[in-house]
């Protein structure tokens, strides 16, 4: 079956929270602030597969969601950034905008990425 339309839904990920937290030992009265930031979210990219010749694979799965970023930790540690969702279209795929219609990215040679979706940047500890 050749589908050369179709409809998905994309979200990046968003930034975790920044931990707010105190450096607390013995002998240290005033240890002062030790919150670690937090990871950024995940991009969602688009790459042209030139092994890829039609939009099927978008007739089944229609939303793509990248990954939160985690939260910062006390001791200054850092939060994991969210992973990137790749999705993979054949070559001459137009990107537009469902909204207001416009185009975002025309896609025409091999491995041509376009980050349609930026994550979101962690929170400061």
């Amino acid at each position: 079956m050749f589908i050369d339309k179709a409809k998905i839904f994309i979200k990046s990920g968003n930034g975790g929270d920044g931990a707010v937290s105190f450096r607390r030992e013995k002998y240290v009265p005033f240890g002062g602030p030790d919150g670690g930031d937090a990871g950024k979210g995940g991009d969602i990219v688009f790459v042209v597969d030139s092994s890829m010749r039609t939009l099927l694979d978008f007739r089944y799965k229609t939303k793509h969601i990248a990954e939160r970023g985690e939260n910062g930790g006390a001791s200054n540690m850092f939060g994991k950034n969210g992973e990137d969702v790749v999705i993979k279209v054949p070559a001459g795929t137009v990107i537009k905008d469902f909204e207001t219609g416009g185009i975002l990215a025309d896609l025409k040679e091999d491995n041509q990425k376009f980050i349609a979706a930026k994550g979101g940047r962690g929170g400061r500890g």
